[in-house]
Order: structure tokens, then C-alpha cells, then sequence
């Protein structure tokens, strides 16, 4: 008899208020994607697999707080679930960093298929100490690591995703320490949240979170986009008027926290001129400053410099490099 692969539930990092959580995940098979392997082939199968997902669609959830209160929800015809709800008194429950720790679990059958022994799985969701002078907003392709979207045809995209490993991925040079104080703050102990959006599909949450492990990014929020497909974003063109799912994300987090400013971190190559611009016009006083890293290419280059030559709404910095972005802070106060 053909025996099923185990169910799981992927639970994403996210962010709440102390009276807001703001939960998401999916439910899908379990298909052994062992992130540590290394190897061509090895390589090829683990990208097969975190694509062609087997969804585990209308199953019934239950999260639990540490406080043993529940909240119950349902998985969507993709296996997604999200709890957006008001609840109070969440801050006690969270630890020094501001992270408030849940567990989620199958409270049903699932078609014929009984729950598995091992059916808690843990979740986090941050709300920003009180301590917080500001919040970073950072994009990840070619920001803080090299994905390739300014090669010709997109292929360095594919190699990248496809054939390298996480752990094998390599970071831009002083990024994580540029982030560790932008998290420590000028007081070495302000513990402002990191917030990480990308155009990438939730099926690389994973691996991008074990990318911002090893090379000990600041723990945060880590928002992607929902599509199956890893590349529709290049070939597919946007509805007119269509803002981009980032761009909401952004405005999302600003609306969470509408008293707490921000810093843009992104870079030359695609759309974050244009979503930053737009996003610091509509919100001058909220922004802090933009920085955007330069990137190896000469056209979108002159088109991100002549973007910003007149724009003096808020501070913008086109960097080379790390060290450039930390002396910068520095002089705007903040870093120490």
C-alpha cells in the first residue's frame, strides 16, 4: 500500500501589537527537504520538492498561546491560514527580544488520515519593545543577498535558487553587522525590530530563514509573496494600478505601528527605488532615512541616480558598500 507523507504545519514569522496578533502559515505534506544537503542533484530535488507542494486544504487548527488561551482557524484552498485578530494583554508573554512564542496543531482527521504523534508545532510572532527608537524595513534579493535579478534573462536567478544551498549562500559584505547595530541601536539595547520583505514565493520561507540564521541576521519578520510559480513575477506583468504585494506589506507594518518610525534598506536594481519614493512622499514624517545599495548595473544605475537627485523628502544614501550605510547611521544618530 502506498504509504502518505506525514502532515506539518510551516509556521512564518510575523508581527503583532500587544493587543493584534497577526499569525500565517501553511499546511503541507512533510517531503524530507533536508536543507543541509548539498550536490547537484540533491539540490535539484530539494527545489522540486519546495515547489510542487501537496497542500493540506480546510483542516481545521488550533494555536495556543502560552497563557493556554486558543484561537481556532482554517486552512484555505492552498493550504494558507492567517489569524488577524484583537486580543489583549500579549506583551507579558513575550520574551526579552520581543518574541511571543505559540504552538499550532491539527484538532481533526485530515480525509482518512490520522494525526501524527508529534503534532505541535511551534510558532513566533515579534512585538517590538517599548524600547524601540525605530524599524528597519529591508528588502533581501541583491540587498542582502546576491540573487542575480539584474542578469540578462533572469538566469542567474534560477542557478542561485535552484543549485546553491542556504547555508551556501553567500551575504553582501558587512550586512549583518550593518543590521545588528541598526537592531542594538544607539543605546546597544533598543531591540528595533527587523522587518525582511522579498518578491519571493512563501514556498522559500525556509530556506531563507536558515540564509538569515547562519549568517547571523537579526532575528525578524521574514514577508513573501503568495504564488506558486518562482518566476511568474518576471514574466507576468501587473494589473494596471496594481500596487506591488510588497509596497502592501510595507504600508501594512506602518499602519501596525503608526508611531514608530522607519528605515528603508533596499537596492538599485528593481522596483524599490520607485515603492520607497512612494512610500516616503505619502509618509515624510514616518520615514527616517533610505538605503539603497548600488548595484553592477550601468542603465538602472543612471536611472536610480537620476530618481533621487532631486528628491529631498527624507535622507537617502545610494551605497557601495556596508561600511559607507554604518558611518552614515552613525551620523544621523542612529547607531552608537
Amino acid at each position: 500500500m502506498f504509504k502518505r507523507d506525514p502532515i506539518q504545519i510551516i509556521t512564518f514569522h510575523s508581527y503583532g501589537t500587544s493587543n493584534h496578533l497577526y499569525v500565517k502559515g501553511r499546511a503541507i505534506e512533510d517531503e524530507g527537504i533536508d536543507l543541509n544537503k548539498t550536490g547537484f542533484f540533491s539540490l535539484l530535488r530539494n527545489s522540486w520538492k519546495r515547489f510542487e507542494t501537496d497542500k493540506v486544504k480546510n483542516a481545521k487548527l488550533t494555536l495556543t498561546l502560552t497563557d493556554d488561551r486558543t484561537i481556532e482557524t482554517i486552512t484555505d484552498s492552498q493550504g494558507y491560514f492567517l489569524i488577524d485578530e484583537m486580543i489583549e494583554n500579549l506583551l507579558p508573554l513575550t520574551n526579552d527580544e520581543g518574541w511571543l512564542q505559540y504552538i499550532i496543531s491539527f484538532n481533526d482527521k485530515i480525509g482518512r488520515r490520522e494525526i501524527q504523534e508529534n503534532n505541535n508545532f511551534l510558532g513566533e510572532v515579534l512585538i517590538p519593545s517599548e524600547e524601540a527608537n525605530f524599524g528597519v524595513i529591508s528588502d533581501i534579493d541583491d540587498t542582502i543577498l546576491h540573487t542575480g535579478l539584474t542578469s540578462r534573462f533572469k538566469w542567474a536567478v534560477v542557478k542561485n535558487t535552484i543549485f546553491k544551498s542556504a547555508e551556501n549562500r553567500i551575504p553582501f559584505e558587512g550586512a549583518a553587522d550593518f543590521y545588528t547595530k541598526l537592531h542594538q541601536g544607539k543605546l546597544g539595547k533598543n531591540c528595533n525590530p527587523l522587518f525582511y520583505v522579498s518578491h519571493s514565493p512563501w514556498n522559500l520561507y525556509n530556506y531563507l530563514e536558515l540564509f538569515l540564521s547562519v549568517n547571523n541576521f537579526p532575528k525578524g519578520p521574514i514577508l513573501l509573496r503568495d504564488f506558486a510559480n518562482p518566476f511568474t513575477s518576471i514574466f507576468q506583468p501587473k494589473e494596471k494600478g496594481e500596487k506591488p504585494e510588497k509596497q502592501r506589506e510595507i504600508q501594512n507594518i506602518l499602519k501596525t505601528y503608526p508611531k514608530l518610525p522607519f528605515i528603508l534598506i533596499g537596492d538599485s536594481g528593481e522596483h524599490d527605488p520607485d515603492i520607497y519614493i512612494e512610500i516616503a512622499e505619502a509618509h515624510p514624517e514616518r520615514i527616517l532615512a533610505i538605503y539603497m545599495r548600488s548595484v553592477n548595473h550601468r542603465k538602472k544605475m543612471i536611472r536610480v541616480e537620476g530618481l533621487f537627485k532631486k528628491f529631498e523628502t527624507v535622507p537617502v544614501l545610494l551605497v557601495e558598500n556596508s561600511t559607507e550605510a554604518i558611518k552614515h547611521a552613525r551620523q544621523m544618530g542612529f547607531l552608537k
